[in-house]
């Protein structure tokens, strides 16, 4: 039986003016989760908001908040993104020296704990850490800036992981690149969480939201079925 299937809107595409709004926008147009795509300039060349912002949107939505920390080191923050208000918090697997520890604090706080890797990352970098997560993130473009092409040799990554996790209770996440052409490739490949900015937020209205939702989540869902 196919995992559920959830479409996460990355607000790193919203109009930061009026980030709230936003949130609860691709939220009543039937996003799933909040994506929260959160650089230091350091890890990534970009940089995005902390945990300040993510405290001040919380309320704007009781959607899950899918916290995606691209940030090095993560381990001194991870209780201030858990106090933001946080559900999911991942982080790079090329971030630390101690995946293993920083997961083991993200459940410990409370929250559910995800592992990201890199498109050039191999994925045996997680096998040693699967019991100790409830997601797994795989980089579809280079991490850093929104609006990236999908990088489709990731594909064979995606099953790769996927054949990796078995019957574990873990969600496969895909990040960078999705549209509707893309999406029923990455879900025929095991993901089932598709996280999508620029696909979502292009339109700028909550109309235009919804629409692209839907599309997104139908050319998915053909896919999965």
């Amino acid at each position: 039986m196919p995992r559920q299937l959830r479409i996460a809107p990355s607000i790193l595409s919203s109009d930061f003016s009026r980030l709230g709004e936003e949130v609860t926008a691709v939220a009543n147009a039937g996003g799933d989760w909040i994506h929260l795509d959160v650089m230091d300039g350091h890890f990534v060349p970009n940089i995005t908001f902390g945990p300040p912002i993510i405290k001040t949107i919380r309320n704007a939505s009781d959607k899950v908040f899918d916290c995606h920390l691209m940030i090095a080191p993560a381990d001194p923050y991870l209780s201030d993104f858990a106090d933001a208000g946080s559900d999911i918090i991942t982080v790079h697997a090329e971030a630390g020296l101690h995946l293993d520890r920083s997961l083991q604090a993200i459940r410990g706080l409370g929250k559910k704990a995800g592992v990201a890797i890199n498109p050039a990352t191999p994925v045996d970098i997680i096998q040693n850490v699967l019991d100790r997560v409830d997601l797994i993130l795989l980089m579809t473009v280079n991490p850093g800036f929104g609006g990236q092409a999908f990088i489709p040799a990731v594909l064979d990554k995606i099953r790769a992981v996927k054949a990796m996790v078995g019957d574990r209770d873990i969600d496969i996440e895909v990040d960078g690149g999705v549209t509707t052409e893309t999406a029923p490739l990455v879900v025929a490949a095991g993901a089932n969480i598709l996280v999508a900015g620029s696909a979502v937020f292009k339109g700028g209205t909550p109309d235009a939201y919804k629409k692209n939702i839907d599309a997104i989540r139908s050319a998915a869902l053909a896919a999965q079925s």
